[in-house]
């Protein structure tokens, strides 16, 4: 088997064309039709998330351009919701313990929010040497997340990063075809005071114990509310990968995912848990990681899900050590008393 930090970097721009070529594509099917088009749900559903007609416009093109782009340098495991089973070996026919790679991809993280021309999703890829089924998250080598922008929207961003060299940022004009480096700067702050910070509750089912457990988080780090003030803020942007944005780009200075966490909830109350954030979504967090973002699973400890489509994913970000100070004590301890804490 075959890999060094140079061959990974040797992947970095092939993936970028692919990304591109996706961002263009969808783009392009945006702009000619309608949002019930691409909001309708596909009658062939994969083994993660629900396809919408939207996502079909990527995945057309994901497997024949990784397949000529990078299975063509090395073989690999192309890991992703909507191939069958979720998994493909490329070149076809390649043995997968022959495989030298393990590619996780996100073709369109944010459908919901892009097909309805509310905000930006995002292309995301993680690649890892293979080690099997179980390669997990923390053996990411290189990443890299492309921005779906909406049609009215003429700049555009990618991230990406190889382990240990930092992460790289860069602005896109699609009017002028202009490239701009990028900063990436997480917020500095030592509090969540005044700034945008929230846990995730995009769907029904526990909302009120995800906001109740928001509340506890909030008041414990700040205290009540002051007549006429705003402590804090929130921003539900439906996407792991904007996410992650959000908080590189020092718009954001907490969020946690804590969906799986809260089927014992659900079960109480008859429902069963919904849609939860997967490896797919989160492939990307070694640009994170190495932009000084610190991204823990339930425990605090790094996230090591396979990278498989199938596994759901509890989560959280802090901006800086400092932030993470402030809340990880205060949501272990929510999380905790609502007998959800993992030991």
């Amino acid at each position: 088997m075959i890999s060094s930090a140079l061959d990974t970097r040797e992947l970095l721009d092939p993936i970028r064309r692919i990304h591109e070529r996706v961002r263009d594509a969808v783009v392009a099917e945006c702009e000619k039709a309608a949002v019930e088009q691409l909001a309708e749900v596909s009658d062939d559903e994969s083994e993660g998330d629900t396809i919408y007609a939207v996502d079909r416009v990527s995945e057309e093109l994901l497997v024949e351009l990784f397949e000529h782009e990078v299975a063509s340098l090395a073989p690999l495991v192309l890991v992703a919701e909507g191939i069958e089973g979720g998994e493909l070996v490329l070149p076809r026919g390649t043995a997968e313990r022959d495989a030298v790679w393990r590619v996780v991809v996100d073709p369109i993280d944010g459908t919901r929010g892009l097909m309805y021309q509310k905000r930006s999703a995002w292309v995301l890829t993680g690649v890892a040497e293979n080690r099997g089924a179980q390669t997990n998250l923390q053996e990411i080598e290189l990443a890299v997340q492309t921005e779906i922008p909406l049609v009215k929207q003429h700049l555009c961003d990618t991230l990406w990063a190889v382990r240990g060299d930092g992460a790289h940022a860069e602005r896109f004009n699609r009017l002028s075809n202009e490239r701009q480096a990028l900063p990436l700067r997480p917020s500095r702050a030592t509090t969540i005071r005044h700034g945008f910070a929230m846990i995730a509750r995009f769907f029904p089912g526990a909302r009120d114990e995800l906001a109740a457990i928001d509340e506890e988080i909030v008041q414990g780090a700040l205290g009540p509310v002051e007549p006429g003030k705003a402590h804090c803020f929130e921003d539900q942007y439906l996407s792991s990968g904007g996410q992650l944005y959000e908080l590189m780009m020092g718009h954001d200075r907490f969020v946690a995912d804590l969906r799986p966490l809260i089927e014992t909830v659900l079960n109480r109350r008859g429902l069963a848990l919904g849609i939860c954030c997967h490896p797919y979504d989160m492939c990307t967090e070694l640009i994170a990681r190495e932009a000084g973002v610190i991204v823990t699973d339930e425990r605090g400890g790094p996230l090591r899900a396979p990278l498989a489509v199938e596994p759901d994913i509890a989560w959280a970000g802090y901006a800086n050590e400092a932030i993470r100070r402030e809340i990880e004590p205060l949501l272990r301890d929510a999380l905790k008393r609502r007998g959800l804490a993992v030991v």
